[in-house]
């Protein structure tokens, strides 16, 4: 499915590097996601901090080609305002996550890189987004060491995206099986996800950058 022909693409200085990598962050609804913190937070603000934290990991991308994968009108109007490449979402988090590889993939990208929206402390996607080529997948476990927040894998690859709980060790199995060598990188900036309102408890004890 191609980008709408209105959301223009942001332009980026890394697409043509012979080992560039493509980021592609599923948005499902900053109006209707989180909806676990609803009983700390009500709709307008469960919609402003998860636009904030879809600002930070957009910013986390450092100039990388980058893709938002939505449908809701918020987040299209977001895009609009950003000047991000959007495309639609095909109805699920793993089918988001393969439609954004496709993106990477037509783009003569060789890796895709795919980070949650939901990273507040992100700051940048350096340390998984420099394989290139290689038949490495870095996974980066959540701070619960259950779920996947960053997932970065070569292009060509028929790998099986699993999301949900336990999609950690689900992911290092698909990567196996699919011949990549599994670097684990345990960094907090990217593991720390808000899904429930103790993480937000957690997040404000963190030190303001």
């Amino acid at each position: 499915m191609q980008p709408s022909p209105h959301d223009a693409p942001r332009s980026t200085s890394r697409a043509t590097a012979p080992d560039a990598a493509g980021i592609v962050v599923p948005l499902r609804s900053f109006r209707s996601g989180k909806a676990r913190l609803a009983e700390v937070l009500d709709d307008d603000a469960r919609s402003a901090l998860a636009q904030r934290m879809a600002e930070t990991v957009v910013a986390a991308a450092g100039g990388r080609d980058l893709v938002i994968v939505s449908s809701a009108p918020e987040v299209v109007r977001w895009c609009a305002t950003q000047s991000l490449e959007r495309i639609d979402d095909p109805g699920s988090l793993d089918a988001a996550a393969a439609h954004g590889r496709d993106w990477a993939r037509a783009r003569g990208l060789v890796r895709v890189v795919v980070v949650h929206g939901d990273l507040p402390l992100a700051t940048s996607l350096d340390g998984v987004a420099g394989d290139g080529a290689a038949r490495t997948a870095v996974v980066v476990p959540d701070h619960r060491d259950d779920g996947t927040p960053v997932c970065s894998i070569p292009v060509d690859v028929p790998f099986a995206f699993a999301y949900g709980p336990g999609s950690f060790a689900r992911h290092i199995a698909a990567a196996r099986h699919v011949g990549l060598s599994v670097r684990v990188l345990r960094d907090r900036t990217l593991a720390f996800d808000v899904d429930v309102p103790e993480d937000l408890e957690i997040l404000d004890t963190e030190p303001a950058s």
